[in-house]
């Protein structure tokens, strides 16, 4: 593809990351992994704001709500769960 470049490179999970999702702002990013927790990372810095620990599974699957407060997440362990994330994202 003409004029792409990477913009970043994020590490934090000690294995495979199965999911990502941008926050509604773009300011945020969610990541899941095999390692069963959840990243919240600033995109402009790069740095892991927090780690959701909880599941007893790889999460399989992060997305934002609509107004970017809540994040659900999908595990191997036949759980989903919300988090209120709007106040790591201030």
């Amino acid at each position: 593809m003409k004029n792409t470049k990477e913009l970043a490179t994020l590490r934090g999970h000690s294995e495979k990351v199965n999911s990502v999702a941008f926050s509604p702002d773009g300011k945020t990013l969610a990541s899941g992994s095999v390692d069963k927790t959840i990243e919240i990372w600033d995109v402009s810095s790069g740095e892991v704001k927090a780690t959701l620990l909880g599941h007893g599974g790889s999460v399989d699957s992060v997305v934002f709500s609509p107004d970017g407060r809540t994040l659900a997440s999908a595990s191997e362990d036949k759980t989903i769960k919300l988090w209120g994330v709007g106040a790591i994202q201030e």
